[in-house]
């Protein structure tokens, strides 16, 4: 049996953006009954992925969707932007691997702090999707 489905979008232009998109996540996962652990997970994942759209691609799209079935909680997010594309996805999972003169720990952080993440990436079109699934309380 399907529950309430709800869907929020965040176009990612700027930095105040970036928080935007972490808020809409965090209220997303509040308004579903996941705990304070795991709201700020998905808060963090969000927010290093679409910090990465901003950088590297330029802004983006965050949409985030959350949903009630058959005894689970389930939050996805896909962020989208349209730059030059991650030319080397298992290297920028690995910890520590950076183009960007960081620490290089946003994609793989983000990782850990979700249970799925999925990169479909060419030059003009980069699709990062997380996804949480949590048993309904």
């Amino acid at each position: 049996m399907r529950g309430t489905d709800s869907s929020s979008v965040v176009l990612i232009a700027t930095p105040e953006d970036v928080v935007r998109a972490r808020q809409a996540g965090r209220m997303a996962a509040a308004a579903l009954g996941l705990g304070l652990a795991d709201q700020t997970r998905l808060a963090t994942a969000i927010s290093e992925i679409a910090r990465n759209a901003l950088h590297y691609g330029g802004g983006g799209r965050c949409e985030i969707s959350a949903c009630q079935e058959e005894g689970h909680h389930r939050i996805t997010v896909q962020v989208t932007d349209h730059g030059p594309g991650i030319p080397e996805i298992e290297r920028a999972m690995s910890p520590g691997f950076s183009t960007g003169n960081s620490l290089g720990m946003g994609l793989p952080g983000a990782a850990k702090l979700v249970d799925s993440l999925a990169i479909e990436s060419r030059p003009g079109l980069t699709q990062v999707t997380l996804a949480m699934r949590r048993k309904a309380r």
